[in-house]
């Protein structure tokens, strides 16, 4: 089979485009030249259906309207003494309140960044950089972190390993959980954060957050007792003239990525268990360009970049309003319609995998607990099969998808479900397919049918 690159298939400047094109889509309408959905040798336009909510949500109207009326109702710097100054710190700080609001958080607890790339990395390297500031080694502070987790912690936990901390990645078990028994083990008294996220953004699962942090408190309090045991055994020591230090003991915070969750799981901070929480408001209905460390005051961070007092004097900078205005109304938007919305995609999750499942050499890449799914995130694996062709088709017949994370669309495979299902077929042909609170049955069922069709072409015309 002839592979063409991205690149390549995309421009059409080989030809090839434009020939499927015709051909696909005259198979997937049944048009031909006299139909009404083919004048002029040109498609018409169809309605387009989006779903790649797991990358990108629409902005929901209660979010625009907030924001645009935040617009135009303040320019002033928040940080300014006069009135204008004044109001647009009213803005802000309600934001903040009612975001605290919706993760049982102190208001102060928030800390609004560009969104969640940033947000951890001003969790992990923030941490790591005031733990360097305190006295301590890197080499001496240990990480951990999920190795299916979001681009922006792998990357970050690599960073970290080129500077010399002691960074290791957590295995995953194939029920799609972090393997707690190999986690105790990887356990060291100089462990200072655990990364991970709350739910995976490109196979919807459902991490064990909790399980995490229960394992984290019973090291802690295991650790306490050594140290207590140690104490006492040293001034025993001293006493006979050999003083023996106390082993060193700090306690294990957990990081948890919330992107993926608002739209369908509960955000609070202790149903996560998290230490630190992630947010984005372009996950969950919100304008882009905003997002937020949910972190108590007590937790060590250092700036990322320095300036201002602005956040804390943890992340400098004038703070955007209307964007921390809009992204309060996304938090209440999902608060809202997430019960609805659950019941909904369910409907439509099992509607996709009652007819995909039919295709032949074809995968759903989810765990055996689907309580352990979000709804809304289906992946599947189309074996042998190119899906970045796939894709392409799709979205020429009016169907926005995606292959994996946006932010891995340069690279080859899925990396999360080849880790996942330890099947480098399955990670090689992935497709992604998410939906929200605007996507009805109808656009399901003309997809599917979209789908159907354009794998039966795929097979058909095999380069």
């Amino acid at each position: 089979m002839v592979r063409y690159t991205r690149k390549q298939w995309a421009s059409g400047g080989i030809g090839i485009r434009a020939w499927f094109r015709t051909m696909f889509l005259k198979r997937i309408e049944g048009s031909s030249p006299s139909s009404p959905t083919y004048m002029n040798g040109k498609f018409l336009k169809k309605k387009r259906v989006y779903l790649d909510w797991a990358a990108a949500t629409p902005v929901c109207k209660p979010a625009l309207r907030a924001g645009n009326t935040a617009r135009r109702a303040t320019y002033g710097n928040p940080s300014s003494p006069h009135t204008e100054g004044r109001y647009a710190r009213e803005l802000l700080e309600e934001a903040r309140g009612v975001i605290a609001r919706y993760v049982e958080a102190k208001p102060d607890d928030v800390i609004f960044t560009s969104g969640a790339t940033e947000a951890n990395a001003l969790a992990i390297l923030g941490h790591m950089r005031a733990l360097v500031a305190s006295g301590r080694a890197p080499r001496d502070i240990h990480f951990l972190y999920a190795s299916t987790a979001h681009t922006s912690i792998v990357h970050t936990a690599q960073a970290l390993k080129e500077k010399g901390f002691a960074v290791e990645a957590l295995p995953i078990t194939l029920n799609g959980n972090v393997d707690i028994k190999t986690l105790r083990a990887m356990l060291r008294p100089q462990t200072a954060l655990v990364s991970m996220e709350a739910v995976c953004g490109e196979t919807g699962t459902v991490w064990n957050t909790r399980e995490v942090k229960n394992a984290l408190r019973v090291f802690a309090q295991e650790n306490r007792e050594n140290k207590n045991n140690a104490s006492v055994g040293a001034r025993a020591s001293d006493h006979a003239g050999a003083g023996v230090p106390a082993p060193a003991w700090s306690l294990t915070l957990l990081h948890v990525d919330a992107s993926a969750a608002p739209l369908t799981q509960n955000i609070t901070r202790a149903h996560w268990s998290a230490d630190m929480l992630v947010f984005d408001a372009q996950k969950m209905c919100g304008e882009r360009g905003i997002g937020a460390l949910v972190s108590h005051r007590t937790i060590a961070l250092s700036p990322l970049v320095h300036g201002g007092p602005q956040e804390r004097s943890i992340r400098p900078g004038t703070q955007p309003v209307a964007l921390a205005t809009s992204f309060a109304q996304a938090f209440r938007y999902c608060d809202t319609h997430r019960a609805r919305f659950s019941a909904r995609a369910l409907q439509a999750r099992a509607l996709l995998i009652h007819h995909i499942s039919k295709l032949p050499h074809t995968f759903i890449n989810e765990t055996a607990n689907i309580a352990n799914t979000v709804p809304h995130i289906l992946n599947i694996s189309f074996i042998g099969r190119d899906t970045d062709y796939l894709t392409i088709l799709l979205d020429e017949a009016g169907f926005a998808v995606s292959t994996k994370s946006a932010c891995e669309t340069n690279t080859i495979g899925s990396r999360v479900v080849t880790q996942l299902t330890r099947d480098p077929q399955r990670g090689a042909s992935t497709l992604r397919v998410s939906w929200g609170q605007t996507t009805t049955l109808a656009d399901i069922h003309r997809f599917i049918k979209a789908l159907i069709n354009a794998v039966a072409f795929l097979d058909e015309h095999a380069l």
